[in-house]
């Protein structure tokens, strides 16, 4: 077999391959003799049909079918001869196929990068810094009480954290808008779900008022023809209704599991729950500062079925977030670009950290691993059986080695990288997390 290998672009490789004629009749009567074995004719006995005949009537069908095996096996002989690494499919195109010729063919390819990695020392990375405060504590009980609010209808001002149901209508220079008009709209304030400025001028109305304000629509607005707009919002109040925090008794900790309603050993609880997530939260943070810091460092041109496969991975995953199936979301709706630059750097992410891998020879530390896997389980009523799960679990392991040969790279960049530390508060900190 003949081999050559043509560079097309920077990944792209051209194999021109080559079999002899006579490997290739060779491999086609193969299989027409096992085809004698089993095809059934008139006139013939099931095993003696002559080849001839066979020949004849099926050697075009056999021929086509052995081809294929010819160029499959080709193929994989050419990448082990080349040693070439080669990501995603060939595309082949066919050169001669006549009969009693030698069959050329080539394999078009894209071929994984050579990656050459910028010094860790140049990499700056910031790390945030934090501590879970009594003030962060009254906070998080302050939110939990919230939660199990009983509503209440009220005469009272309105003020934030209270419900209104309000019916508006918005516009612009006048002229309404689609989508500015509503009834019955309940709308919590301080919940930040209209734009801004909408909800902070609803404190202080009362039920029955009517009143409109003046909110400008940010720039970046999905609705271009609304963007940087100022309007205006006609509001009828037609309800205040003012949360009932519950009383912090032992009725209320016993749904947290304290039954002796001792609220310092609530409080002790809470912090502790507090401290992993910011433990967690700063973990994410450092390492999306070192990744990021790492793929700016390092130019890196991506296989195109490598990113194609991860935009598909991608759409599949969003699909699901949408509710999958029931949201009745096709592929085709969500378009490659909506992922494309996001795939392009997990892509090329992966490189980096897979050649960051081979070259440290990072092994996965079983006792970090154990370790994770314990943390997370302590966020279970029944932490062993989480345990016993997670090791008889080999699809669940995996992620969890993945997970930590990627903080065990971090720790690496981090022992060589200029480190700049950044004091942040709690809530700060988890503010995009929750």
């Amino acid at each position: 077999m003949q081999v050559s290998v043509e560079n097309v672009s920077t990944l792209e490789r051209r194999l021109k391959i080559a079999v002899p004629a006579a490997q290739v009749e060779q491999t086609v009567n193969k299989k027409i003799n096992q085809a004698a074995r089993t095809i059934k004719m008139d006139g013939f006995r099931v095993g003696k049909v002559p080849l001839n005949v066979i020949k004849k009537r099926y050697g075009a069908s056999i021929r086509a079918e052995a081809l294929d095996d010819i160029i499959r096996d080709a193929y994989v002989g050419a990448l082990q001869q080349t040693e070439l690494k080669v990501a995603g499919y060939p595309n082949i195109e066919p050169i001669s196929f006549d009969e009693g010729k030698d069959v050329e063919f080539a394999a078009v390819v894209e071929v994984y990068p050579e990656v050459t990695l910028a010094d860790f020392a140049a990499l700056a990375v910031e790390r945030p810094t934090s501590e879970v405060t009594d003030a962060d504590i009254d906070t998080m009980i302050a939110n939990l009480r919230r939660q199990r609010a009983k509503w209440e209808e009220s005469t009272e001002a309105a003020a934030e954290q209270d419900r209104l149901t309000i019916d508006f209508e918005g516009s612009v220079a006048g002229e309404k808008f689609d989508g500015g008009t509503a009834q019955d709209f309940n709308i919590v304030i301080g919940a930040k779900r209209m734009i801004p400025g909408f909800e902070e001028q609803l404190v202080g109305a009362k039920a029955g008022d009517e009143l409109t304000i003046t909110v400008t629509f940010p720039a970046d607005y999905q609705a271009e023809n609304l963007a940087g707009k100022e309007a205006q919002f006609k509001i009828n109040v037609k309800k205040v209704v003012k949360p009932v925090l519950p009383e912090l008794d032992a009725a209320f900790l016993e749904a947290f599991g304290i039954k002796d309603g001792n609220v310092e050993q609530f409080r002790a609880d809470v912090r502790k729950n507090m401290e992993r997530e910011l433990k967690n939260a700063i973990r994410a943070k450092v390492k999306a500062s070192v990744f990021d810091a790492l793929v700016n460092a390092n130019s890196l041109e991506v296989p195109k079925a490598l990113v194609a496969d991860e935009i598909n991975r991608q759409r599949q995953q969003a699909i699901q977030q949408f509710g999958g199936k029931s949201a009745q979301i096709k592929p085709e709706m969500l378009p490659d670009e909506l992922f494309k630059e996001n795939a392009q750097r997990s892509v090329a992410l992966g490189l980096l950290v897979s050649n960051i891998i081979q070259k440290n020879e990072v092994q996965v530390d079983a006792e970090r691993v154990r370790a994770l896997v314990d943390e997370v389980a302590q966020s279970y009523e029944e932490p062993e059986q989480v345990v016993q799960w997670y090791y008889s679990n080999k699809e669940q392991m995996a992620q969890v080695q993945s997970a930590v040969l990627e903080d065990q790279v971090v720790d690496l960049i981090l022992a060589a990288a200029q480190i700049s530390d950044k004091a942040v508060s709690y809530e700060e900190l988890l503010r995009p997390q929750q």
